[in-house]
């Protein structure tokens, strides 16, 4: 058996300033329903540290980064983020980054590791966008690879929004494939290019994602070799998200991860997996699809 490293810290939660409540409940909610449940214990529960700066800039600009340190953000850079800038966000974005770099480490070793937070795939090198700053997959990706721990990575992106900064950060990096699943016509309205875009239409049901997905996934493994994945199991493509315009069911999340995670272990690939997004109205059920994806790599990479 091996132990199960799930990364969290306590400012995952922390409210941001007023005008700004974004959706921070579920990074609570979360831990607690699996330590209430006993799928996990606290010692599951590894609080990372803050992301380096040499670390960041294997992605970002240098002069980006210090515009987040300095808070010399422009208005409209703010606007595009969708947060007013301030210290206690920089530093909640960076200890995330750092998680995502742990559950790397981690996942080397026992087969997977997830962060309660993560998944900021429309971060850029020199912006951030849509609620993301700095990107974690990208900069823990290019972190493995600086150390030479991997050769070839994946990144499985199914959350419901296109991973723009992720395929424009890596679009001239062959070590690196992007895979992005999501909806043609949401956010992020400009796509970049992934190494393969599969663009759903408005309503898809559970049986076409899952058709999609069954016949992608396999093909991509047996033709790039990754020797490491990242999963993006964001759970806004439920038919309750408040943004997502899919049609999928809380079953049909469930039989998505069990697949993903299900051929991973199969190939024996390593993966670090982030949560992404989720704006169901119902709180509760936003945990219980997140939950799912925790129980899931547990029973499947038989984690204690």
């Amino acid at each position: 058996m091996s132990f199960l490293h799930i990364a969290y810290h306590p400012i995952y939660a922390h409210p941001l300033p007023e005008g700004h409540r974004f959706p921070m409940l579920k990074y609570e909610l979360i831990p607690g329903q699996l330590l209430q449940e006993g799928t996990i214990t606290m010692q599951n529960l590894v609080a990372p540290k803050r992301c380096l700066e040499e670390t960041v800039l294997l992605t970002h600009t240098a002069s980006y980064l210090q515009q987040l340190l300095c808070q010399t953000l422009t208005e409209r850079q703010q606007r595009v983020i969708g947060f007013t800038q301030s210290q206690e966000l920089t530093e909640r974005e960076l200890i995330i980054m750092q998680g995502t770099i742990d559950c790397a480490l981690a996942a080397l070793g026992a087969g997977i590791a997830l962060n309660i937070a993560g998944g900021t795939h429309h971060a850029f090198a020199d912006h951030g966008e849509g609620f993301c700053l700095l990107n974690d997959m990208a900069i823990a990706a290019n972190y493995l690879l600086k150390h030479g721990l991997v050769k070839q990575v994946m990144i499985i992106d199914l959350d419901v929004h296109q991973g723009n900064g992720t395929a424009k950060l890596f679009e001239d990096e062959p070590r690196v494939f992007t895979f992005s699943m999501h909806g043609a016509t949401n956010y992020p309205f400009k796509k970049e290019r992934s190494d393969l875009d599969i663009g759903l239409e408005n309503g898809t049901t559970d049986q076409i994602y899952l058709d999609l997905l069954y016949e992608a996934l396999p093909k991509l493994l047996a033709n790039v070799k990754p020797d490491f994945v990242f999963y993006l199991a964001g759970v806004d493509i439920l038919d309750t998200d408040k943004f997502g315009k899919l049609g999928v069911t809380l079953e049909g999340c469930k039989k998505r991860d069990h697949f993903v995670l299900s051929q991973l272990k199969t190939n024996s690939i390593p993966c670090a997996v982030a949560l992404g997004g989720g704006y169901s109205p119902d709180v509760n059920r936003i945990v219980e699809a997140h939950c799912n994806t925790f129980r899931l790599a547990k029973d499947i990479f038989e984690c204690i």
